[in-house]
């Protein structure tokens, strides 16, 4: 049982991770892959608040959202103002240098790691109770971003992704709801973090590598960007998929590279088949299909008027 609610919890981490990743990069149309990093800001500094500061963990891992978002500002200043591939590169850049910090300082515990962080909840039905909390944030993380893209602001992002100089015409500032969405999805980020150490109760600087970002840009792409429920479905199958072959019951040698193939097979079925995803391919045919319908309805109305 303890092996299904970690993988349960993760699941619901990662629908955390695409859902404000998708915030940045479907919604808002800003193209970086530093997601991992900022989950890893959000997670030591949770981990450190608590042990050597005797914060609360609860007010720890808010914290440690906080100084993602903080951080995540000042990335999006240096680099937002000159075009969209400016913030690629600097996440990369960004990404590695702050893994690179993590590994050389002995405060963070370096490469070897960071252990013996306290943990949120304790007791006989502390995997349970973690997987309710856990689960609660993640559907509290998706109306949040389902609320924020549906309403007025989210017009003004879809305009700022768009056409930005027309929505500058109107009067927007388009820095300021890049930065905005930027350092939204980021916190999001460092929540899932605190949430993530103070569940595990060890980090190490290898768990969030630009791998990481990988996957988190295949849970987006699998379930469909710019959708509510795109991002949850993606981080259910990439999660729940390759984990469910460890029930196979497989040799090591077999198990991992299995894993391997499955993740990759599945990317690159959804890369040629459907790439739109899973939610946003039926939303787009959706789409596409009531727009028809409503020209088709529109043309005799016009040819019996003229």
């Amino acid at each position: 049982m303890e092996f299904i609610y970690s993988t349960l919890i993760m699941i619901g981490l990662y629908i955390i991770l695409a859902s404000s990743f998708d915030l940045i990069l479907g919604h808002g149309g800003l193209i970086s892959i530093a997601h991992p990093i900022f989950v890893a800001l959000g997670a030591y500094a949770s981990a450190l608040l608590s042990m050597h500061f005797g914060i609360p963990i609860v007010l720890s891992i808010l914290l440690g959202a906080v100084f993602a978002a903080i951080a995540s500002i000042g990335l999006a200043l240096a680099s937002l103002r000159v075009s969209g591939d400016y913030l690629l590169i600097a996440s990369i850049g960004f990404q590695l240098g702050i893994l690179q910090v993590i590994k050389n300082v002995d405060f963070t515990g370096g490469p070897s790691g960071l252990s013996d962080i306290p943990s949120l909840i304790e007791g006989t039905a502390r995997s349970l109770s973690y997987l309710i909390v856990v689960v609660a944030v993640a559907l509290a993380v998706v109306l949040l971003i389902r609320w924020i893209v549906k309403g007025d602001y989210g017009r003004a992002i879809t305009g700022m992704r768009d056409d930005e100089i027309a929505l500058t015409a109107l009067g927007r500032n388009s820095m300021s709801i890049k930065i905005t969405i930027f350092a939204l999805g980021c916190g999001l980020a460092g929540l899932a973090g605190g949430l993530y150490a103070h569940y595990f109760l060890y980090l190490t600087p290898e768990q969030f590598e630009i791998i990481e970002s990988a996957a988190i840009l295949t849970m987006v792409v699998v379930g469909g960007m710019k959708s509510t429920w795109g991002p949850v479905i993606g981080a259910l199958l990439i999660v729940a998929l390759p984990q469910s072959i460890k029930f196979l019951d497989l040799p090591p040698s077999i198990n991992a590279p299995l894993q391997g193939l499955l993740y990759t097979a599945l990317v690159m079925f959804f890369l040629f088949a459907r790439p739109q995803g899973l939610v946003g391919a039926k939303a787009a045919h959706s789409g596409r299909t009531k727009h028809t319908k409503g020209n088709e309805s529109a043309g005799p109305r016009r040819d019996k008027n003229g």
